[in-house]
């Protein structure tokens, strides 16, 4: 029997040993997710979903603010504003932060909520990784690997970018999620026309959430303490945005009363779909992300020369 536990304590052992070694080399290649709980606490970081994933790009602003950002956004299922969210921000940002810039992105989607879902312990963020997950600075994040990859963990030593590149959706160590699709004029024109087609399909059955506002406001309260706050609302394409601006007609009005309740600035950048490119007019494309996020931080740089 001893010799029996004996042999299986080894096998047990070995497997442990040979997870470890291959969660070791876990990077921006795995999913979209895992980098967002495997680097240091910030204390500058930009909240949203995958419009500022994508069009918010952190080493543009740490150059031109002087401070080394992180772009803690997911996508709409994942990180909507709300508790889970909220939770989730309080654990990974530094909690030694006293002068943070902050940067909240804002629209209709991740302030809203499907008209089917009637309570707070429903929302569909429930299932994200932000609600499951205790240690964001963990590197490697084992508690990320056990809990939320569901793939071999052998994938993680094959498929590492070190051994075949980025893959088309690269999650840097800063948060941007670096998008490479081809941007042939068809191509854009094809996924365009999806994406409006999908969201004029969501548009029926989502309403602002009060909920959400509720927790936008809490997230400012938090924040505000620790730093300063900007309201941003990112571009899109004119379809897109004729979509949201026929649903929710009311949406800048909501939140610019909160900006001016809350004392913050608010940067609303709706109005400028023709000064960038999308990937499918929904997402800015790598490139205008970087003059879209330099946009941002002259703003910003503008806004603390006058509190000056």
């Amino acid at each position: 029997m001893k010799s029996f536990l004996l042999k299986i304590s080894f096998y047990i052992i070995g497997i442990i040993a040979v997870l470890l070694f291959l969660g070791s080399f876990a990077d921006g290649n795995i999913d979209d997710d895992y980098m967002h709980f495997a680097v240091e606490k910030p204390q500058n970081i930009i909240l949203g979903d995958s419009r500022s994933a994508q069009g918010i790009i952190p080493s543009v602003l740490d150059k031109k603010l002087s401070k080394k950002f992180d772009n803690f956004s997911l996508n709409i299922a994942a990180s909507p504003y709300g508790p889970v969210y909220f939770k989730a921000l309080k654990r990974k940002l530094d909690p030694d932060t006293k002068n943070g810039v902050f940067i909240l992105t804002i629209s209709p989607w991740n302030l809203g909520i499907d008209n089917k879902i009637k309570s707070v312990e429903d929302f569909p963020e429930k299932n994200s990784p932000l609600n499951n997950m205790y240690f964001y600075d963990w590197s490697p994040n084992y508690e990320y690997l056990i809990k939320n990859y569901n793939r071999s963990w052998f994938k993680i030593y094959t498929e590492r970018a070190e051994k075949v590149g980025r893959s088309n959706t690269f999650l840097h160590k800063d948060g941007w999620m670096e998008v490479n699709v081809t941007m042939h004029k068809d191509s854009v024109a094809a996924r365009t026309a999806l994406k409006a087609k999908s969201y004029k399909t969501m548009a029926k059955d989502v309403n602002l959430s009060q909920e959400r506002l509720k927790s936008l406001n809490e997230i400012i309260n938090y924040l505000r303490t620790k730093g300063t706050v900007y309201l941003i609302r990112i571009p899109t394409s004119k379809d897109l945005q004729a979509i949201e601006n026929e649903r929710f007609p009311q949406f800048n009005k909501v939140i610019h009363d909160i900006a001016h309740q809350q004392n913050v600035k608010i940067y609303d950048f709706s109005k400028c779909s023709d000064d960038y490119t999308y990937t499918d007019g929904n997402h800015l494309f790598k490139e205008s992300g970087k003059a879209f996020t330099s946009r941002i931080a002259d703003s910003i740089s503008v806004s603390k020369r006058g509190l000056k």
